[in-house]
């Protein structure tokens, strides 16, 4: 069963804390993605910014992007998976909390970032179907 470090992205990029929304939506679209780790000064994991987080809890509501800085939006302890778990454990973890991407951590650094597209690549069909249907479920 391959694990997290075999099937991640590696290199993640970070939006520091500090840094403000709008420099993480620049990020975000030469990046292209729709998703970045928010990382403390200390290189720790502080929550996951979304573009759907910087539209409704920034935009919508009214706040400057630019003044708004991403680690106002990091939100209780960040879901994450050991760069050494398993794809078994990844689908667990993505179902269980309903996310479609997880950082992946090495100790306390990130080391990468694994997606539902990544797992579905790496596992079997009938796995990868109770996947989507645990993700996508109300």
């Amino acid at each position: 069963m391959p694990t997290a470090r075999e099937i991640m992205t590696p290199d993640a990029e970070c939006v520091n804390a500090d840094e403000p929304v709008l420099v993480a939506a620049e990020k975000m679209a030469r990046l292209d993605v729709g998703s970045l780790p928010i990382c403390g000064t200390d290189n720790r994991l502080k929550g996951m910014l979304t573009d759907r987080d910087i539209v409704v809890k920034v935009l919508a509501a009214g706040k400057d992007p630019a003044k708004t800085v991403a680690g106002e939006l990091a939100q209780g302890e960040a879901v994450t998976i050991g760069a050494d778990d398993d794809a078994r454990e990844i689908l667990r973890t993505m179902a269980g909390h309903k996310v479609r991407r997880l950082p992946v951590i090495d100790g306390h650094s990130l080391v990468g970032m694994v997606a539902l597209a990544e797992v579905a690549r790496a596992l079997p069909d009938a796995t990868v179907s109770d996947l989507l249907d645990a993700v996508t479920s109300d």
